[in-house]
């Protein structure tokens, strides 16, 4: 049996059973030389049911592919002026449902006696001179070192003087119809046709089939829409764009992603580490969050098993995507409109290898230059003036 430092019940503690601490907790399971280590997860819901979908690009086998309800070799754009069916070559575009990775994780976990799960909420969480200590809602744990996956109360933190704060927010409807509408190998990506209302606003289509697809209205904005806005928007597409007049909504998907360039620190203090969207993990220019979730996991663990320690710099990011990221949210928020031709730019003049490479956060210097070049200069110079000012750009009126 594992046995933890005699100092600490736990020699991990694992704040948060979503993408994140499963994702940890899976590769903890997963490295030989941690075999001997306590883990506890405290995660406040039972996880009983199918409450996202993960979407994520890859060009090589990622830890989870097994678990992909579907996979895609195409993407569309498509705006106003410029539609392209892109093949992905060595990429593939991946579909994960949350309730498949929830099950496949915790099947997993339950034959590992290293590993503890208790439901509850953590209330507490705080470093000590050699560990840290929490206290939640069914007892208090001591640990060597924590992982905290809360999602960070970004209301209560907010310093609009200094960052942008923006959400993707989405309604999805997964629809049946009785008759062929989607092309089953083809992701609709982003389809900027319809009206932007100041702001970025798209439709995202995961076909299943034939007859069956996730349909998304998308948007990066600051606030939320009334939902029978999002509601009116999937039906116009639906009906205008598909002629698709018969349908079934067998499913639904709600959400609301933080996009923000305020610090989102990695650690908390010598003893506690940040994931998941608290970490960062969230890509604040496109919301897309589970690759570099298993990035940070893989990196997390890989320190651990050497060192006994997580790494100094528990990320690797690097300042340069942080800064583009800071000047695509400006954009977003002083003309939102705006990002529409943005996207267009770059799908018309990169090859989507390039693209992904940049969003993944692993070009070079000089494909750096290639995607910045390939997009028209204006918009991107004016928060260059407003990050150099220090402050966020304001809509003009």
């Amino acid at each position: 049996m594992p046995t933890a430092d005699a100092r600490f019940d736990y020699d991990y503690l694992l704040v948060g059973g979503g993408a994140a601490g499963l994702s940890l907790a899976y590769h903890m399971a997963q490295e030989p030389r941690l075999a001997g280590k306590k883990v506890l997860l405290i995660e406040p819901e039972a996880k009983n049911h199918n409450d996202r979908t993960w979407s994520y690009w890859a060009d090589k086998p990622m830890v989870f592919d097994g678990l992909a309800a579907h996979e895609w070799r195409q993407i569309a754009f498509r705006s106003p002026g410029f539609e392209k069916v892109i093949d992905l070559g060595a990429y593939r575009y991946r579909m994960i449902r949350g309730l498949d990775y929830y099950h496949f994780v915790r099947r997993a976990l339950a034959a590992n006696a290293q590993f503890t799960f208790v439901q509850g909420t953590v209330e507490q969480l705080q470093n000590t001179a050699t560990g840290v200590e929490a206290y939640s809602s069914t007892g208090h744990f001591t640990a060597r070192y924590a992982f905290d996956s809360r999602p960070p109360d970004l209301q209560q933190l907010q310093q609009p003087q200094k960052h942008r704060y923006l959400l993707q927010h989405f309604v999805g409807w997964e629809i049946a119809t009785d008759a062929d509408v989607f092309d089953p190998a083809v992701v609709e990506f982003m389809d900027f046709r319809g009206e932007q209302h100041h702001e970025a606003r798209f439709i995202y289509v995961l076909p299943f089939s034939k007859r069956r697809a996730l349909v998304e209205y998308t948007l990066f904005s600051e606030t939320p829409l009334a939902k029978t806005e999002y509601e009116a928007a999937i039906r116009e597409y639906l009906e205008k764009t598909l002629g698709v007049k018969d349908y079934r909504i067998e499913a639904e998907e709600i959400g609301a992603i933080p996009m923000t360039d305020h610090p989102l620190p990695a650690r908390a203090g010598a003893h506690i580490i940040n994931i998941g969207t608290r970490g960062g993990r969230a890509k604040p220019s496109t919301g897309y969050a589970f690759k570099r979730i298993q990035r940070q996991s893989e990196r997390l663990v890989a320190a651990l098993a050497s060192t006994g320690q997580p790494p100094a710099d528990p990320t690797g990011d690097k300042w340069q995507f942080h800064l583009f990221d800071t000047l695509l949210l400006d954009i977003m928020k002083r003309r939102g409109e705006t990002t529409r031709d943005i996207f267009r730019e770059l799908f018309e003049r990169n090859p989507v290898e390039r693209i992904f490479r940049f969003l993944d956060e692993t070009t070079s210097w000089a494909d750096n230059f290639r995607v910045m070049n390939s997009v028209s200069p204006g918009p991107f110079m004016r928060s260059i003036a407003q990050v150099l000012r220090g402050k966020p750009g304001k809509r003009a009126l």
